[in-house]
């Protein structure tokens, strides 16, 4: 396959960055998009110029290191697929790439094709885990759950925290990560005790972090590689709402 690339080059996040322009032939349709942008390099490396710098660790679609917008599609063209499982035979012989990062105000552009995602992991240090002392490994039938809502619990934990979500929303929100991240512990007996406030503190942490609202667009969900639902946001939603009600009733309960 003969492929033109366009791929964003930002040397720092203060940096002005823009299009690079660089022609590919003889690339595998076999291969996947990561390994085809680690030939791009080598063929950089020889150049004596820079190799273009972009996140990746498992290369098996479960981590969430990935990932950058691919023909104005996050992740690219193949519906649930993370970056590194999406493969070169999804394009013909002779295409036009167009490969940039995530472009969101809470995912800073540290150099070309990475971004600062931090502001996932402090969403769940606001909230994102249960204060209890583990202790020894209980009874597998000890704690009771339904089917339905053990089902609904591990889809919203398939989430890998990619961002996908936040590139394609048009308000570059994260309340599908957030209420994915919310959900697991909230449909789960154990996450009960702290279900609202967790609500509560991840979705203000949220917001202190610069992400948008939701609208509805569905863009996230769209292009999300695990197939996260909005059924969550709605969820996080009402938990939200109740958090918030119950709090501005606790001091008059203290008092």
């Amino acid at each position: 396959m003969r492929l033109t690339l366009n791929v964003w080059r930002q040397k720092g996040p203060s940096d002005k960055g823009g299009f690079e322009k660089h022609s590919l032939s003889d690339v595998s349709p076999d291969s996947s998009f990561l390994e085809m942008l680690d030939v791009l390099n080598e063929q950089l490396i020889e150049q004596g110029k820079e190799p273009i710098a972009f996140d990746h660790d498992c290369r098996e679609g479960i981590c969430g290191t990935c990932g950058m917008v691919i023909n104005g599609m996050a992740h690219g063209p193949q519906q649930l697929t993370t970056t590194c499982q999406l493969h070169m035979r999804k394009f013909k012989d002779g295409d036009e790439i167009w490969i940039e990062p995530w472009r969101a105000k809470a995912f800073p552009v540290l150099k070309d094709l990475v971004v600062d995602r931090g502001s996932f992991d402090r969403i769940i240090q606001a909230g994102g885990y249960i204060s209890v002392n583990t202790g020894s490994a209980p009874d597998a039938n000890e704690i009771l759950v339904p089917k339905t809502e053990a089902d609904r619990a591990m889809d919203a934990a398939a989430c890998i925290g990619c961002g996908a979500c936040v590139a394609a929303c048009p308000n570059a929100s994260a309340m599908l990560f957030t209420s994915a991240k919310i959900a697991h512990l909230g449909l789960m007996p154990q996450g009960q005790p702290e279900r609202y406030s967790r609500a509560r503190n991840m979705v203000a942490q949220m917001d202190a972090e610069g992400f948008g609202g939701c609208t509805n667009h569905g863009e996230c969900e769209a292009v999300c590689p695990k197939g996260i639902t909005l059924e969550n946001i709605a969820r996080m939603n009402r938990d939200f709402v109740k958090g918030m009600f119950i709090a501005r009733q606790e001091p008059k309960a203290q008092a």
